[in-house]
């Protein structure tokens, strides 16, 4: 089985997911694109496949009613998108260290994408 490993900018959160990565998404709602400054890439995770070490450091800012979103209180690194109703968090595509075996396969929240790139990339886009 393998191991797939990521950590934030400064090592303080690093985590491991055990087995394959689910394709990803790409969220362009207006609240990923404020705290990711960009869109906001990730690969969902049976939570009992994920392990974090120096949980300690993950902060939690709770963006809806719905969601919580983890970040490294050092250094800020966007790390987890959790909708703690779910049996899967949503793990940042850009903490993976290596190669993660899997790739985009929708855009989602369009309606809301910045004004200052196209999606180009041909896979589905939904307004929502």
């Amino acid at each position: 089985m393998s191991t797939h490993k990521g950590a934030c900018l400064c090592g303080a959160v690093r985590f491991e997911v055990e087995g394959g990565l689910a394709p990803a998404d790409a969220c362009h709602c207006t609240m990923c694109r404020k705290l990711s400054g960009h869109y906001f890439a990730s690969t969902d995770v049976p939570r009992d496949r994920l392990t974090v070490q120096g949980e300690d450091a993950v902060r939690w800012y709770q963006s809806s009613e719905k969601v919580r979103r983890g970040f490294c209180g050092t250094c800020g690194s966007q790390l987890f998108f959790d909708p703690p109703h779910r049996d899967s968090i949503a793990v940042a595509m850009g903490a993976f260290e290596g190669e993660t075996g899997t790739r985009l396969h929708i855009h989602i929240f369009v309606a809301d994408k910045g004004d200052y790139y196209d999606i180009a990339d041909g896979l589905p886009q939904n307004a929502q």
